[in-house]
């Protein structure tokens, strides 16, 4: 299990260019992470955005169902509002807050497109 936050901020989506792996170097995606055993998604993906971005984040709502990324792994996603902290690159390249209008002008990695997709679609909200 993967988890995705979509942190939003004044009509803002945060995203994250990966560093690595080499193959996903550059791309973009929404901070988060794998699930450790015994954690739930929810306290996964606080912890994650801990981890990688030195913030501490309250969880809103799920973002469609599951998403597809392999045969093995699913990403869930939730939008997200920051409750305390500043996002830092701690394990990325860059960070961006995207406007709507913006959404597209970063190369989003495969599997985080189709949720993208959707929140551009609902507006991000």
């Amino acid at each position: 299990m993967v988890v995705g936050a979509a942190i939003l901020a004044d009509g803002r989506l945060l995203a994250a260019q990966r560093a690595e792996p080499p193959h996903m170097a550059g791309g973009w995606e929404l901070p988060g992470g794998k699930v450790d055993p015994g954690e739930s998604d929810e306290d996964a993906l606080v912890r994650e955005c801990h981890e990688e971005l030195a913030v501490k984040v309250r969880l809103v709502r799920r973002v469609g169902g599951d998403w597809r990324l392999s045969e093995r792994a699913v990403l869930r996603v939730w939008t997200a509002e920051l409750a305390e902290g500043e996002p830092q690159p701690l394990e990325h390249l860059e960070l961006r807050w995207l406007t709507p209008p913006e959404l597209y002008d970063v190369d989003w990695l495969p599997g985080d497109r189709p949720v993208i997709d959707l929140l551009a679609a609902q507006g991000l909200t």
